[in-house]
């Protein structure tokens, strides 16, 4: 068995620094290549073109809209189905026209505020962290951030049923950018998934609580994996 890893908006495989050496009892660790197309399907075929032949799937956030893709169009390949931090609601009108928007401008890194909003409020203040997680979104540069911003993002609510693998959902109880109500929602829509949330943690659950959505994983896919 081996891991595929899918980051979030303007991430890089740096998100999963503390998590993946904690992720070794699964196999080896794949990171999903995210960064070259501009649809969700595109970058799902590019995520299935470089995995291995049967792995669990994690996916944040942004990811974990091509995570539905992935485990939706190969179900046979994914064999545990994690969803960290996201959703199946699509943007809004206003929130596609606000990513436009930011598209056009020239990219000179990620706002820090907008960063620090993403983690939890003791943490919003930590300069080191929030400088980590912009350095993710520069090593990525202009390119990315634009075909990300412009990433269409079409509710997948009524498609939910469509995921026939085993399926963990985690939300953050302290996470201002996804709701703990949004996770609620993939749980009841997907058959058969479980939920669970994590106290004291903002969005970026994978450094802010890694130990934690370590243990969660690896404590659901051990029967999930006997079962498939």
């Amino acid at each position: 068995m081996a891991v595929v890893l899918l980051p979030g908006f303007m991430l890089d495989a740096g998100l999963w620094d503390e998590m993946a050496p904690l992720l070794a009892p699964l196999g080896p660790i794949h990171h999903g290549d995210l960064f070259q197309d501009g649809t969700l399907e595109g970058m799902a075929e590019r995520v299935l073109a470089g995995a291995p032949a049967q792995f669990v799937l994690v996916g944040f956030s942004m990811g974990g809209f091509v995570a539905r893709e992935v485990a939706r169009m190969a179900p046979g390949r994914v064999q545990a189905l994690v969803l960290v931090a996201t959703s199946a609601r699509g943007d809004s009108a206003s929130q596609q026209a606000r990513r436009g928007a930011i598209s056009g401008r020239a990219f000179r890194g990620m706002s820090r505020s907008a960063i620090a909003r993403g983690l939890h409020p003791d943490r919003a203040g930590d300069a080191a962290l929030v400088d980590r997680l912009r350095g993710m979104g520069d090593r990525l540069g202009g390119e990315v951030f634009g075909r990300q911003s412009l990433l269409p993002r079409p509710a997948f609510d009524t498609r939910l049923g469509e995921i026939a693998c085993p399926t963990l959902v985690v939300a953050a109880a302290q996470d201002a950018l996804r709701s703990v109500a949004e996770s609620q929602e993939l749980a009841a829509g997907i058959p058969g998934a479980q939920l669970r949330i994590i106290e004291g943690s903002g969005h970026m659950i994978p450094i802010e609580a890694p130990g934690e959505l370590a243990r969660l994983i690896l404590d659901f896919t051990g029967p999930a994996l006997r079962q498939a």
